[in-house]
């Protein structure tokens, strides 16, 4: 099967859907799996959306799995609640969207796999803390865990902070109309630079592209829900992937999720490799 015959493929088996949990409050979702059948609950980062699940939403019902990827808050235009009011996009916010989410689509009583990138694993991390008895795995990619990131922001190496910078610029006023400037020029450049296909970023930016959605995207960096206070050990089993060309996190931080060593495996690039744990 050639590549153009795969991404149809991987289109034909997913499904857009709108996904309700309040009137004021409907999130775009893809979808795959029948109804049912053990939930997977997939959550993007940022600066990308949904889409960049739609493979593994594919493979994951052809697994046997019922697996929903939403567009969060703020990215989906059906949710995109008054960005000048913080509280609406703090993390606790964030969570509970996903728990209505898995609620919404009819696992309300029953545990759901939960799989988180960037943001998204932070909100994931937080919801293992939280929430132990509703997930029956975790997985996080990239995102250590809060306890490690915060150790590794606070080294006098300066290293995580340095990685991190771009989390202070993303609170100033006019950084909506930077990160769109030139046709998204910064935005396409760092996600070319991470390896993302350019019809990948085309399609983030057909979320992302836009004053509105761009403004409520950032609007979970200003909120500065961030997690601060330190987290217990996390009770659900738990897979955390990192790769060591990740330029947003540093090995410190990722070493410092771990509780097993890392296993090393082939990454997505020729000089990459990604690491694996059980975390803290």
């Amino acid at each position: 099967m050639g590549a153009r015959d795969l991404r149809q493929s991987i289109t034909s088996m997913t499904q857009l859907e709108k996904i309700a949990i309040q009137p004021t409050l409907t999130f775009d979702a893809l979808a795959a799996g029948k109804p049912g059948a053990p939930l997977v609950l997939l959550l993007h980062g940022f600066a990308e959306s949904m889409h960049c699940w739609r493979a593994q939403v594919a493979a994951l019902a052809d697994a046997g799995y019922r697996a929903v990827a939403p567009g969060q808050r703020g990215y989906s235009p059906g949710a995109r609640p008054d960005v000048s009011d913080g509280a609406n996009y703090h993390i606790d916010r964030l969570m509970d969207d996903a728990m209505a989410i898995s609620a919404a689509s009819g696992y309300g009583d029953r545990r759901f796999h939960l799989v988180g990138h960037d943001w998204g694993g932070s909100i994931a991390w937080a919801l293992a803390d939280r929430f132990p008895e509703r997930l029956a795995s975790l997985t996080v990619l990239s995102r250590p865990h809060p306890n490690a990131f915060n150790r590794a922001l606070q080294m006098p190496d300066g290293d995580q902070a340095h990685r991190s910078r771009h989390h202070k610029a993303f609170l100033e006023p006019g950084a909506a109309d930077l990160l769109l400037a030139e046709n998204a020029k910064w935005l396409r450049e760092r996600l070319a630079a991470a390896g993302v296909p350019s019809a990948a970023i085309e399609t983030h930016l057909s979320v992302l592209g836009n004053k509105d959605a761009m403004e409520a995207a950032l609007a979970w960096y200003r909120a500065r829900g961030a997690i601060r206070t330190p987290l217990g050990p996390i009770r659900v089993p738990t897979l955390y992937i990192w790769g060591d060309a990740d330029d947003t996190v540093g090995r410190l931080a990722a070493q410092g999720t771990r509780r097993r060593p890392f296993s090393r495996r082939p990454g997505a690039g020729e000089d990459r490799k990604s690491v694996a744990a059980y975390p803290v």
